[in-house]
Order: structure tokens, then C-alpha cells, then sequence
């Protein structure tokens, strides 16, 4: 199953487990000579056909019983987008992260090609693709799309990929160049929760426990960051620390917000390594 990244996902894109817009260039040709034929004009919203508009909704709804976890019903629809418009790139996009999640790789790696046939330069597309790669662990293919996705993307929309780029590179256990990317996207959307918990993750992985206890400092001061993964990495950093008030503190607090949780399991058994 492709997964998507926890506490909020780089736009649509799925997430790893604990240890997701490209611009395009329009050109206008000028030149003191008689043209055979005029460039075309800028798509607005007046140009859209019925069919057009039909299949926006579509995929409009396809999108959001895709984000409430209704990944059948969301398919249906994006058949229905697809039906009415065969080429819509953003459907085909759609439907690769559904067949993704739903475990059709094929399927889903279908879909993403087809999309990047028809929008070769759409961020969405680029970085989902490269996702998917990433969940697949084709470390290398995933990255080079990454940085596709990146060298595409305007400054707001390449935090997303850096993020997401950094979080495959420390799964696949590229530790340096991880913290490097984490740190692009840190620069770039500064105290992001996604990327503060995994520069902290990628620290402890490295060896570095204590300053990723100072990292990961901000996101225990705000209870709606307060999540399963990041108490249960407050938990074993301090135990890394031998700090037995910090282990009992944030041990408590996740037994009691996540009761049935991984995490809470894994405290139980007294495995901090996991």
C-alpha cells in the first residue's frame, strides 16, 4: 500500500512509516513579418466546454472522497472524469495515487506516466510520481524526480518536494543527504511540523540525539502537534538521554492520547528501538 506523509502531507501525497505545481513557460513569438497563423490564445475559464466543467467536478469529488479515506467511491469517480475527458492529466494524477494506496502498482504507475505524457511539466504529477517511486524504494529513480519536481516548482511549492525528497533519502538510510534536504525545505516553510519531526528523526537515526531533542523542543509546546509519532520520538530520545522525568512525562501522555496505538504497544514492551 503507497502510504502518505504524517501530519499533513506534501499536497496529496501519501507517508512513510515512523523510523507528498510545476509552472509552465508561455512563449510569444514576435517578429515584423507576416505571420501564417495567430498564437494561440491564453485558456480562461470561458473556454471550458461543458464536458470540461462536467469532469471538474468530477474530479472534485473524486478528491475529496479520496482525502476522507473512501478510496473505492473516489475511483469511481475519477472513472466518470476520464470517461467524459480521456486526457485529463489531473484525473490521470488522481487515479495513480488511488491505485497507489489501493496497492495496484501497475495501475498506478500506468496512470502517472500517462499524466506526465500529457503535462510533462506539472509539479503535482513530478512529485507524486516520485512519491510513489519512493514508497516502492526505487531510491534512485525517486530522487531524480524529486529534484525534477524541484527544479519545476516555484519557491512556495518546492518545500513540499525538498520535504518529501528528505524524508525518502533518510528511508533510504542516505543520512547526510537527508539532513541536507530537510534543511532546504526548512529554509524554504520554516517551522513546518512535517519537517521539524523528521529533521529530528533523521538527527536521532545519525547520532545526534541531543540536538534532536532541541529540534523536536517546538513541537511538544503545541498540543495540536502533539501526535502519536512525535511523543513516541520524545519518548525514546529520552530514554537515549537517560532522562527518566522526560521518558515518564511524555510516556504518560502518550498512553494516555494513544492508548491503542503502534507507539504505545512498543512502550509497553519496553522496545525503544523499533
Amino acid at each position: 500500500m503507497i502510504r502518505r506523509l504524517p501530519v499533513s502531507a506534501p499536497s496529496r501525497p501519501p507517508r512513510l512509516p515512523t523510523p507528498w505545481r510545476l509552472s509552465m513557460l508561455l512563449s510569444v513569438l514576435l517578429c515584423g513579418c507576416a505571420l501564417s497563423g495567430s498564437p494561440p490564445d491564453l485558456r480562461t475559464a470561458s473556454d471550458q466546454t461543458d464536458a470540461d466543467r462536467l469532469a471538474q467536478v468530477r474530479l472534485e469529488l473524486a478528491s475529496g472522497y479520496f482525502s476522507m479515506g473512501q478510496a473505492a467511491t473516489a475511483l469511481d469517480e475519477v472513472k466518470r472524469a476520464l470517461a467524459i475527458k480521456p486526457d485529463f492529466a489531473q484525473a490521470l494524477n488522481l487515479r495513480g495515487l488511488i491505485y497507489g494506496q489501493m496497492g495496484q502498482v501497475a495501475l498506478a504507475e500506468d496512470s502517472f506516466r500517462r499524466a506526465l505524457q500529457l503535462t510533462p511539466r506539472d509539479p503535482d504529477v513530478v512529485h507524486n510520481y516520485a512519491w510513489f517511486l519512493c514508497q516502492l524504494r526505487r531510491w534512485q529513480e525517486a530522487d531524480a524526480w524529486f529534484l525534477a519536481a524541484i527544479d519545476r516548482s516555484a519557491p512556495a511549492g518546492a518545500a513540499r518536494s525538498w520535504r518529501a525528497r528528505g524524508v525518502c533519502l533518510g528511508a533510504a538510510q542516505r543520512l547526510e543527504a537527508a539532513l541536507d534536504a530537510l534543511a532546504r525545505a526548512d529554509e524554504l516553510e520554516p517551522a513546518h511540523p512535517v519537517t521539524t519531526y523528521h529533521l529530528a528523526l533523521t538527527l536521532m537515526a545519525s547520532g545526534r540525539s541531543e540536538a534532536a531533542r532541541a529540534r523536536l523542543e517546538p513541537l511538544l509546546q503545541q498540543a495540536e502537534t502533539l501526535t502519536e509519532p512525535v511523543l513516541w520520538l520524545a519518548v525514546r530520545l529520552a530514554h537515549r538521554a537517560g532522562d527518566e522525568s522526560a521518558t515518564r512525562r511524555w510516556a504518560g501522555l502518550l498512553q494516555a492520547r494513544f492508548p491503542g496505538s503502534a507507539a504505545a504497544s512498543r512502550l509497553s514492551r519496553g522496545s525503544y528501538d523499533e
